[in-house]
């Protein structure tokens, strides 16, 4: 037990070591000396906590009345609100191509592999498996993902389809950090760039107010429109894009709920294949 004199001299021989010791004696003294901690330290910095834009769907209810006209004490806010806000979550479940003919020079000649045509089966089987009310098919206009969905709709009898062109592949934006082996002339930003952001603002949001049930849409497109969808749903830079990869084929599933919310259920998921029918390109 430290006494008063040891505290004096630690305190004549001042410096950091006598204030250390001062507290320690000082913890002892009162028997509550918390325990040593033996956590490594972090070489990471202080993560900033960013906060979630609820209105990033533009659907937020407070942002589609206007308050100055609503008069609170009748309740007439209220009902008001209640008109704007949606009731369902939607499940939306992303497919990318199968794989296809990389040595064509136009669209057209862009046609699936025969290998592509078997990861196509092998997708329509898993969603048709998972025993989901879907209520509609939405792909890209493009001749790999209509292959695709002709394939994967035939496990799928009585699913709508409607096809999109802003569903297309291209360039969304310049990734960060750049890559070496993927160069796009910088116009091809300026003109696929809003296109695909036009069909993240047309596809990905929350449910219609008069939505009842939850529903179950799939959309087949391209890995870049996939890529960039995923980080803007989940309200990350969308220059991220690039660094997740996709294979042929791959099932991603995101689930927007009725205050806005979104989560990630998969990524990618190719886990329904034989591991030699897997490709990415």
């Amino acid at each position: 037990m430290f006494n008063n004199m040891f505290l004096r001299r630690a305190l004549i021989a001042g410096g950091s070591a006598a204030a250390a010791v001062l507290v320690a004696a000082t913890a002892v003294a009162k028997g509550r000396e918390d325990p040593p901690n033996t956590d490594p330290p972090s070489c990471l910095p202080p993560a900033a906590t960013v906060q979630w834009n609820r209105n990033w769907d533009r659907r937020e209810p407070l942002s589609l009345i206007n308050l100055k006209k609503v008069n609170g004490e009748t309740g007439e806010e209220e009902i008001q609100l209640n008109k704007h806000k949606a009731k369902a979550t939607r499940h939306i479940f992303l497919i990318r191509h199968s794989q296809y003919n990389l040595n064509g020079r136009t669209d057209s000649e862009r046609v699936l592999t025969p290998l592509g045509c078997e990861q196509a089966e092998l997708t329509g089987q898993r969603l048709a498996c998972l025993g989901l009310k879907y209520s509609k098919i939405i792909y890209s206009s493009m001749t790999r993902a209509k292959e695709t969905t002709e394939i994967v709709s035939k496990h799928l009898p009585g699913v709508s389809k409607q096809s999109s062109d802003l569903l297309r592949e291209g360039a969304p934006i310049r990734p960060e950090p750049p890559v070496c082996h993927w160069k796009p002339d910088v116009a091809q930003y300026y003109e696929d760039g809003p296109r695909i952001e036009a069909a993240f603002r047309q596809f990905i949001h929350r449910a219609d107010p008069k939505q009842e049930e939850d529903s179950y849409e799939i959309i087949i497109c391209h890995a870049n429109v996939i890529r960039y969808i995923v980080c803007r749903a989940l309200q990350l830079p969308p220059e991220a894009w690039l660094r997740m990869s996709l294979n042929n084929g791959s099932i991603t599933y995101l689930v927007i709920r009725p205050n806005g919310n979104v989560a990630l259920r998969m990524l990618g998921d190719t886990g329904f294949m034989p591991p030699e029918k897997i490709t990415r390109t």
